[in-house]
């Protein structure tokens, strides 16, 4: 299996061979070469299996995304030693992907072996660091990914499922218990979140234990909401209430109205609804509650601690860190200083090319008064009503029906996992960004989701709409990540693993192919891809603002308001996101411009035999990649081409 073994394997074979003729011991050479080859990449094969689900018996979550189910009433430990103990095992791992030798595997486990190595590199180096981000924060955190992966993920199709659903609603306490501990030792350390961040955390954590049972009101287990006919496809928030004697006082929380829809759908007997019910109603008041109150207590004590300085700069080595965080996304050497002039000058491009659109269109203004009149006109935008938000999620599935059809054009690897369009549910809709992915399930159990976040109508403007489906929708995310799901014979790590600028930089780019394809007819249409490109260059220049240049907030979302059309509401958010995810928002950018770069060199190398489809398998066909790689995998292309 590792070196020593492929050196023992080879000594063998010598060994046998003395005393023979010389062209039966050539041919028993060549014979036992081959076979050790083969061995070596079923091993190498196998090991990469037992090393993912070694990984995965730490992360049951991640698990159960991926189809495996057999610790679904379970949430990760995040206590230290169990952090120290996956260092340990990615230690002892890397060490024996390395062991094999490269000359006896094939190209295809060459190239898993490097990855292998690569990511798992990223995942110690990032390790270094374990203290340095926020456990909690208004992007992500524990007190959201409990709601989020409980309603989302974790399925009820047997009494079993509703049993393990209610063990983690026991569990909850514990695990809150861990993220005040994390918070608390950070804290100690002067790793601290700005001021900002608390009064929506707080709010966000209070969200998940206000209504029934939390609020001393609710339906008795058994009514009518829980005979089944308020069942699957309806909203976590819009269970019916006026039917039958089961109406309520007050609105049940979240997750007991999950709880009891999934339940609901098991056509049990009303006396088994009834203690599964009871079992659920006793685990929120005595798992979930107490471990969102202690949360929302340490939150208040840190709120008090808390200061307006922003950027990582001012934590204990933070220059190195911020340096670290960049080299993890955006999978380069770049400086903060390289991205940051990179981003500048691809501002004043995209500012040029909105200008002649602006021109296009007659607006007689300056380019400042045209994005005041993109942010403000009503043509713009749907009504922020019911109405509007349904024609919303229509004219995307339109936009992205049209461009599934015209697919076949420039991808002949097509995924088999469908896709839907849906509005981000109401109780993430305040911590949620403008629109997302949402990846399948491996065993076909749930679409991929481009999510869209209606909150607020005014922050959806109609003309970004075609570069947004295209980005997070077909071509964009769900081709990225559904294809890597399904390539066969391929490890899956590689199928899983994420490089956020490969990742991004594929978003950001199909959003340019929409308009090689033919799209973007509309001038406006095309604006707002260029408004979308502009935010990412735009990130280039906050992101390293703050982190390494000092910048305020306040200069930051300035700089933003500026120099791009969206609204201040989205400067605002987009600020925030920037400051608790170091590094993160550089990556777009960065990858985009890496796949453009290698496509025009493929165009230029290859003149007329450059072919869409295969530039887009040669990108695609290696699942996720760091940039390195990926300009190998499409250098090696070219070549085969010429």
């Amino acid at each position: 299996m590792l070196r020593q073994s492929v050196s023992i394997t080879a000594l063998v074979l010598a060994l046998t061979a003395c005393g023979e003729a010389p062209e039966t011991r050539q041919a028993a050479e060549i014979a036992g070469a081959e076979s050790l080859v083969q061995d070596q990449n079923l091993l190498i094969q196998t090991f990469f299996e037992k090393a993912m689900q070694a990984r995965l018996a730490y992360n049951p979550l991640l698990a159960e995304r991926l189809g495996d189910r057999r610790r679904n009433d379970s949430w990760p430990d995040l206590s230290d030693d169990t952090a120290d103990e996956v260092r340990v095992l990615m230690q002892a791992q890397l060490a024996q992907a390395r062991a094999f030798e490269p000359e006896t595997l094939n190209e295809a486990n060459r190239l898993s072996q490097r990855l292998f190595a690569i990511d798992t590199e990223r995942a110690i180096t990032l390790d270094d660091w374990r203290d340095y981000g926020y456990p909690v924060n208004q992007m992500y955190g524990w007190h959201t990914l409990v709601p989020t992966h409980l309603m989302t993920v974790h399925r009820i199709d047997t009494v079993a499922d509703a049993e393990a659903y209610i063990v983690r609603l026991e569990k909850v306490g514990a695990l809150m218990a861990q993220v005040v501990a994390q918070m608390s030792a950070r804290q100690a350390k002067g790793i601290l979140p700005p001021r900002f961040v608390f009064p929506k955390v707080i709010s966000a954590a209070r969200n998940v234990i206000s209504g029934a049972p939390f609020d001393g009101a609710g339906t008795t287990p058994g009514g009518d909401d829980a005979a089944g006919e308020d069942g699957a496809g309806n909203d976590a928030e819009s269970l019916d209430t006026e039917n039958g004697a089961g109406a309520r006082e007050a609105e049940d929380t979240l997750l007991f109205a999950d709880f009891k829809r999934k339940i609901a759908s098991l056509n049990l007997s009303e006396q088994e609804t009834v203690r599964l019910q009871l079992r659920a109603q006793a685990a929120l008041l005595t798992g979930v509650k107490p471990g969102y109150e202690a949360l929302i207590a340490e939150l208040e004590r840190q709120e008090a601690l808390a200061t307006t300085d922003d950027g990582v700069w001012k934590f204990p080595d933070g220059e190195n860190f911020y340096a670290g965080a960049l080299a993890y996304h955006t999978t380069t050497d770049l400086t903060a200083d390289e991205i940051h002039v990179l981003g500048l000058s691809n501002v004043e491009r995209i500012h040029g090319e909105m200008q002649a659109i602006m021109d296009k269109v007659g607006f007689e203004g300056t380019l400042a008064e045209f994005f005041d009149f993109t942010r403000t006109d009503e043509q713009f935008f749907f009504e922020n009503t019911e109405e509007g938000k349904a024609r919303y999620l229509e004219r995307a599935r339109n936009i992205i029906e049209a461009m599934q059809a015209r697919v076949p054009d420039y991808f002949d690897l097509i995924p088999k996992a469908p896709m839907e369009v849906r509005a981000v549910e109401a109780f993430r809709e305040q911590s949620a960004g403008k629109a997302f992915y949402q990846r399948a399930a491996p065993d076909g159990s749930r679409p991929g989701i481009f999510y869209a976040n209606l909150r607020n109508m005014a922050d959806m403007p109609l003309y970004q709409l075609e570069a947004l489906a295209y980005h997070e929708g077909i071509p964009g995310h769900h081709f990225q990540i559904a294809l890597a799901q399904e390539l066969e014979g391929v490890p899956l790590f590689q199928r899983t693993a994420r490089f956020t600028a490969f990742s991004e930089g594929w978003g950001l780019y199909t959003e340019e192919l929409g308009k090689d394809m033919g799209f973007y007819q509309d001038p406006y249409s095309d604006f707002g891809r260029l408004a979308m490109e502009l935010w990412r260059a735009c990130r280039l220049v906050v992101d390293t603002g703050i982190h390494a240049r000092k910048w305020t907030r306040e200069q930051a979302i300035q700089y933003l308001v500026d120099n791009t059309p969206n609204p201040e509401g989205d400067a605002i958010a987009a600020i925030e996101r920037y400051i608790v995810l170091p590094g993160q928002a550089t990556a777009y950018m960065v990858g985009k411009l890496k796949i453009m770069e290698l496509r025009n060199r493929a165009m230029n190398r290859l003149g007329g035999r450059f072919d869409f489809r295969g530039f887009h398998r040669a990108v695609l066909g290696s699942g996720f990649v760091p940039l390195s790689v990926l300009e190998e995998n499409v250098n090696a292309w070219i070549a085969e081409q010429s």
